[in-house]
């Protein structure tokens, strides 16, 4: 039985993590009576960006602007800091670069201009930032060296995000329903009337103007990736929620949305082998990812490499690099490091959860791992025998490279001769799908005419065009808070106005 809600809400976000509450705040702002729809259960709440290491990327004029969102730097630190300015066309360079020139322009100028005012409004709203010492830099001589454009993450990672935006929305009086999936999206004369929501065992009708879709892409959606990315796809672990099924993309479809980007590629990591298979919340934070493989090679099975793990700033080619792991035999490969390099690693390559092999020579190190030995042995000799002299520098592409093997290794190129040796197994983890809606500048979602559907948004996972085959690391949560506040802007001025309301 279907029950109607008396109750009217200018503004209904579905989904929870920090392009919805982003979304919601933004909303709230504007003055606008905010309801968020939550399919998970309290405990399980946040999507994918609870997940996450935090890392976030957005442009700024140098170590002064840096400390206007970061205030907690103080002048003794900043003189230990080298931070290489990160400008709007830097940011969108490498937007472009990275997805071949198919980045949406106007949503790629979009998510730039707007990269710093948003961190600063979000700041303003609590969420605390804190440079990214442990990920993004290399100490020489005494100083701090950023690299990668990506020199910020938020305090606590994706946990503490979470936690911070939620405190903000319940110091706003945003009301939030757990468990409560948004079902279907009723419309009059391509307006928005209504949510039909899935409350536990009860089915409601919640009344609104205008809808904000923020519950993320079809990542965790198994069927999905088959249709729309391929067979293979079934055999990706899932980095984030469980709960990401595709359902805001579908209703949104089901009323004539415009599918818009890259359906069929994400962004996918090189993941622990053994990592679960969905998101643990219990185990919160980026902790079976692995991403120092530009320092040491990437072998599959059969003992061969399959990409230039030194083509770019792990920043650049991680998103990607998982699909190539997933196309190997078991769809696995193992990652090759020797004790030079060890020190070097990333910090999840020392918890606990990290599966590792390690062994006093290389030949040791076939006999533990499953891979072809003699084709193993033989590769790493051909690249020993590749390297060529250099200046090794992990904090530039230092060019020092590899000559005569395919793939070329282009930068960082080590010889991997000093015990011990490690391996490290892995296989592909999908973090979140690069298909979805077609929207304008104001973030409405658009229909097959390029007219806007009245009253609904999107925001986060669920903005298509902006990822092609890649993406900037830390551009995710970017855009799902430059996209989730403009939004919520949006989407509170059109339901104010429309019921004469005047918007702040």
């Amino acid at each position: 039985m279907t029950t109607p809600i008396t109750d009217h809400y200018d503004v209904i976000v579905v989904g929870a993590g920090n392009a919805a509450l982003c979304a919601a705040i933004s909303a709230t702002e504007q003055g606008a009576n905010v309801l968020v729809l939550e399919k998970a259960p309290r405990h399980k709440r946040g999507g994918n960006s609870f997940f996450t290491d935090g890392a976030i990327r957005f442009a700024y004029k140098g170590i002064d602007e840096m400390r206007k969102v970061i205030p907690t730097i103080t002048d003794e630190e900043a003189k230990k800091i080298d931070l290489p300015e990160y400008n709007e066309s830097d940011y969108y360079d490498d937007l472009m670069r990275v997805t071949n020139g198919k980045s949406d322009s106007k949503l790629a100028n979009l998510l730039v201009s707007k990269s710093y005012e948003t961190i600063a409004w979000m700041q303003n709203h609590g969420i605390e930032f804190e440079l990214n010492y442990e990920n993004q830099a290399f100490e020489k001589e005494g100083k701090y060296i950023f690299w990668g454009g990506l020199p910020v993450k938020t305090n606590n990672k994706g946990v503490g995000l979470v936690k911070k935006l939620n405190e903000r929305a319940q110091e706003l009086g945003i009301k939030v329903w757990y468990e409560s999936q948004a079902v279907k999206l009723n419309t009059d004369q391509n307006n928005i009337t209504s949510v039909v929501v899935q409350r536990g065992e009860e089915t409601v009708i919640v009344n609104t103007d205008s809808v904000i879709l923020a519950c993320g892409g079809f990542e965790a959606n198994k069927r999905m990736r088959s249709k729309q990315m391929g067979a293979e796809w079934e055999s990706a672990i899932v980095r984030g929620t469980e709960y990401n099924t595709g359902d805001g993309l579908s209703m949104a479809l089901a009323i004539g949305a415009q599918k818009y980007g890259e359906w069929s590629g994400g962004h996918s990591i090189g993941t622990d082998y053994n990592a679960p298979k969905v998101g643990n919340f219990n185990k919160p934070g980026d902790i079976y990812k692995k991403s120092s493989f530009p320092l040491g090679l990437l072998v599959n099975k059969d003992g061969v490499r399959f990409v230039d793990e030194g083509a770019d700033f792990r920043n650049y080619t991680y998103a990607k690099y998982g699909r190539e792991v997933l196309k190997q035999p078991n769809n696995m490969a193992y990652q090759l490091f020797d004790a030079q390099v060890r020190p070097m690693l990333r910090k999840e390559y020392n918890l606990e959860e990290a599966t590792v092999y390690e062994a006093n020579s290389l030949e040791e190190l076939a006999e533990k791992i499953d891979i072809n030995k003699e084709e193993f042995l033989k590769t790493i000799q051909e690249y020993n025998e590749a390297v060529q002299d250099g200046t090794y520098n992990p904090t530039i592409k230092d060019q020092k490279e590899t000559r005569g093997i395919t793939p070329p290794k282009s930068n960082w190129a080590l010889r991997i001769d000093q015990a011990p040796y490690y391996a490290y197994p892995v296989t592909c983890g999908i973090t979140f799908t690069f298909g979805g809606l077609k929207i304008g500048s104001s973030g409405e979602v658009l229909d097959q005419n390029d007219a806007a559907i009245a009253g609904l948004y999107a925001a986060g996972e669920m903005v298509g065009g902006l990822f092609y085959e890649n993406y900037p690391g830390g551009s995710g949560l970017m855009s799902g808070a430059v996209f989730g506040k403009l939004a919520g802007s949006s989407a509170a001025k059109y339901s104010l106005e429309k019921r004469g309301a005047v918007t702040i």
